[in-house]
């Protein structure tokens, strides 16, 4: 399978601002090929970047500015073939079943033991990826940047975090690891970063959405976490920007895979 992907940003930033971004397609050893071409510029020159390594082969760009600066970045990959199986040791399945800031197991192991009893392995994965779908509605913007899994069962609607971060609650309160993975999603509409949840069970990762919006086998990692602290597209870590322009793309060279929502697959 042939994967395209892009994305360009525009941002502004206060003076010394830090800015730590993740929209690279994940390392992985497994691909026959990855093309990429990646430019981080201010007024036309050229901006220093240092990336760093993160979980699961994720890749953040990490930049300084020193003085206020209107920032264009513009990504392009293609990805030819499919990557190896995440792994995780003992230490990250202990990391990815405790409660985190926006995935609150500890606050839903009532509801989830009343929903889904003494279900186990790809039964839970499949009730929790059903309910979760059934019992919220997609709705761009309804949610705030702080809204975790309570939140948004009480609220009964969300984006695509917001559906992730409440099946992976779900999942950990039944004492399966969860976490959450920021993708590219061809087939997604409207097209945007994507973000699934992913559950080891079998001794392996199987990526689950619940939103149902695309394919999950042309899926493409970005990066991976405990939730969408961990895996933000851009974000600062001292100083202040605001996002002007956002635009991305994901496309397979070929036919799209179709989705089968009770198919175990491995984000690849």
């Amino acid at each position: 399978m042939e994967r395209n992907v892009s994305a360009k940003l525009l941002f502004k930033t206060v003076a010394d601002t830090k800015v730590a971004m993740a929209i690279a397609v994940a390392s992985n050893p497994g691909y026959e090929s990855l093309t990429e071409t990646l430019s981080i510029t201010v007024d036309g020159h050229d901006v220093p970047f240092a990336e760093l390594t993160d979980h699961h082969g994720g890749r953040f760009q990490y930049m300084e500015f020193a003085e206020p600066s209107e920032v264009t970045v513009d990504y392009q990959a293609t990805v030819v073939g499919f990557g190896a199986p995440d792994e995780s040791s003992r230490m990250e399945l202990i990391r990815y079943v405790r409660p985190s800031r926006y995935a609150e197991s500890d606050r839903l192991l009532p509801t989830s033991y009343a929903e889904f009893g003494g279900l186990r392995g790809e039964e839970l994965l499949q009730a929790v990826r059903d309910w979760v779908n059934g019992e919220l509605r997609y709705v761009s913007g309804s949610s705030r940047g702080t809204d975790g899994a309570v939140e948004t069962l009480l609220h009964r609607r969300g984006v695509c975090r917001d559906f992730a971060h409440l099946a992976i609650a779900l999942l950990r309160s039944k004492d399966v690891p969860a976490r959450l993975t920021a993708v590219y999603a061809p087939g997604l509409s409207p097209m945007d970063f994507h973000a699934v949840a992913e559950a080891h069970i079998n001794g392996a990762w199987h990526v689950i959405d619940p939103t149902g919006l695309a394919p999950r086998e042309s899926m493409l990692r970005i990066t991976a976490g405990r939730d969408s602290s961990d895996t933000a597209f851009l974000s600062t870590v001292g100083g202040s920007l605001s996002l002007k322009t956002l635009k991305v793309t994901a496309e397979v060279a070929g036919e799209q895979p179709e989705e089968d929502p009770a198919k175990l697959v491995v984000l690849h």
